[in-house]
């Protein structure tokens, strides 16, 4: 979890400059309409639908657009048809690299994922290649100093939350895909407030990278994220601390 961690973390050091550009709207609206699609329009029944709902508004993605949004994917309004594919590779010192993307166009979204990966020290793989070292999860994360891990427990045991993990000033809390929304629910019933929450891959082991390496692989993560296609990023690479002050 500790790499899961370094990296959100990084990326929220980013997060400003993606803002400034526009980027995680495109990202945000594309996740309400697959989330829709997958799921139906009522985030009362969508735990995917809710969370994207919730990471728009976190960014203050106007309601008209989140609508919007909502009704294109569930077909209510014409627009793009979009595509879910996932892309797998590896980055600098060998590290696995898992690509989520959305996209009209596969021919032009894989042609240039590859171009990404070759021009920041990587190799764009075959499918399956680095897929089976990570797990689907649930993450939840908490306020230290708002919760104790006992009072998260006693409410998200029975829900079917999998473990707590203490990582600097928040409470990591795990859970398995399956029981997310059920988790998700528990935590609202009880009025404890997470401080981000959503299903995501989590590595299984950490590959421990230098600083030269770890700022390689960056590089090219921070390429991947800024092409419009990809919606997220996954790596296994544990990087140093003292890339958290350069991010």
């Amino acid at each position: 979890m500790a790499g899961h961690s370094k990296w959100k973390n990084i990326q929220a050091r980013k997060s400003v400059q993606d803002k400034k550009r526009g980027k995680v709207f495109t990202k945000v609206t594309k996740e309400i309409m697959l989330a829709a699609r997958q799921g139906g329009g009522d985030p009362d029944t969508n735990a995917r639908l809710r969370t994207a709902i919730a990471a728009a508004k976190a960014v203050n993605l106007p309601k008209d657009k989140i609508d919007t949004a909502m009704k294109k994917g569930t077909g209510e309004l014409g627009g793009e048809a979009l595509d879910e594919i996932s892309y797998e590779g590896y980055g600098p010192g060998g590290v696995a690299i898992l690509v989520d993307a959305a996209t009209d166009n596969r021919n032009r979204t894989v042609a240039d994922i590859r171009h990404i990966f070759s021009k920041n020290g990587g190799n764009l793989g075959e499918s399956g290649c680095v897929a089976w070292m990570f797990d689907k999860k649930g993450v939840f994360t908490f306020n230290r100093a708002e919760y104790a891990d006992e009072q998260l427990l006693e409410v998200g045991l029975e829900a079917g939350v999998d473990d707590i993990r203490e990582d600097g000033d928040v409470w990591e809390v795990n859970t398995s895909q399956e029981h997310f929304q059920a988790v998700q629910e528990a935590f609202a019933s009880a009025g404890l407030t997470p401080l981000s929450e959503e299903v995501t891959m989590i590595p299984q082991t950490l590959v421990p990278v230098d600083v030269e390496t770890g700022r390689k692989i960056i590089r090219l993560m921070e390429a991947l994220e800024d092409y419009d296609d990809v919606q997220n990023v996954y790596v296994n690479g544990d990087f140093p601390e003292e890339l958290l002050q350069d991010a």
